[in-house]
């Protein structure tokens, strides 16, 4: 029954989706997280799903399904329909991105907008980036953005969905850059630890402004924190000298607090690393069996949930706690109120 199909959660925590079946028999389906137990709601059609079809939860409870088909990307919303007899998924086309004349055009999903109802799209070619809202719109896909260079990543900066992250591959260096998409794709310069080296974002916070990044400006790929709209260097702590190592969660609402936040890191080893900036150390703790696309959801109380899918559990979710730190917290630096637009992060001293 488990795949290893990517697992992706709402903004607010609500629904969750994936491809679930067996074989070449997949099929979109639904978890409901927000009530005491959660479930799953199967949303088949007459037809499988191709095994690279992208899903994106809304927080209105439809999926957001996104197809290749004939050379085209394709867009559509599934709902459970709740008849009593007849299909029990309903589809609703919302129309396609186009690849551009004599160009292969990439597209993926963007992680789901904080807003919870629109949902957006990045095509990639050699000529540039476009983002696309592919829900939320009035006669289908609508382009929002045109970013000069190859765009990959996807980090949302605020809880409107104006202000997304890219790490934007110009002239040989990857550098994160902030676009503002009611500015009509204003590009604005987020990360510049040293000038030729490749500064990536991975996952941050709104709340606390925490920013979890991989550079190479230590010599080496480093896992690094900053904050947002602070006048501290980025660090890179020793405890998070970990490979491939990538952070999949941080712990909501700690304003003005970003040493406290609890971060969920995905280990290469398979385990699950906890930290928090203030601690200096990292918690391994073991993956449960049958884990979901190595994701999960912090709660503001610090509870980290993870979704997870067995033949004895096929919907589960499994609650851990970061566990207390001898130290006691200590607060790094003051964050100011967000800005309207990102600042720059100082460079980092090696």
């Amino acid at each position: 029954m488990t795949t290893t199909a990517p697992f992706t959660i709402a903004a607010d925590g609500s629904y969750a989706a994936r491809l679930a079946g067996n074989g070449e028999a997949l099929y979109a389906e639904r978890w409901t997280l927000a009530g005491p137990e959660p479930y799953a709601v199967p949303l088949p059609l007459a037809q499988p799903e191709e095994a690279d079809s992208e899903l994106l939860p809304l927080t209105d409870g439809r999926v957001l399904i996104h197809r290749r088909v004939a050379g085209r990307h394709a867009f559509a919303l599934l709902y459970p329909t709740g008849a009593a007899a007849g299909p029990r998924t309903g589809e609703l086309q919302l129309g396609a991105v186009e690849p551009e004349e004599g160009r292969d055009v990439r597209v993926r999903l963007l992680p789901p907008s904080p807003d919870g109802r629109d949902a957006f799209a990045l095509a990639v070619t050699d000529a540039g980036t476009t983002v696309w809202r592919v829900t939320g719109g009035r006669f289908g896909p609508e382009q929002v953005a045109r970013i000069p260079g190859r765009c990959s990543g996807g980090v949302w900066l605020d809880r409107v969905g104006r202000l997304l992250a890219l790490d934007r591959e110009l002239d040989g260096t990857t550098k994160a850059v902030a676009v503002d998409l009611v500015r009509g794709g204003e590009v604005s310069p987020l990360l510049q630890i040293a000038e030729d080296s490749d500064d990536r974002l991975l996952l941050a916070d709104p709340d606390s402004g925490l920013l979890l990044i991989r550079s190479d400006a230590p010599g080496e790929p480093r896992l690094g924190w900053g904050v947002l709209n602070s006048s501290l260097p980025v660090r890179f702590p020793e405890c998070l000298r970990l490979g491939d190592a990538h952070p999949f969660a941080v712990q909501p609402g700690q304003a003005l607090m970003p040493e406290t936040s609890g971060v969920a890191l995905r280990l290469p080893d398979g385990w699950i690393g906890l930290w928090r900036p203030a601690d200096r150390h990292l918690f391994r703790l073991a993956a449960p069996s049958g884990w979901l696309g190595g994701t999960g959801l912090w709660s503001p109380q610090g509870r980290l949930r993870l979704p997870y899918a067995t033949p004895e559990v096929p919907c589960g979710i499994v609650g851990m706690s970061l566990p207390s730190s001898p130290a006691p917290p200590v607060r790094l630096d003051p964050v100011p109120p967000p800005p309207t637009r990102p600042i720059p992060l100082q460079q980092a001293p090696l």
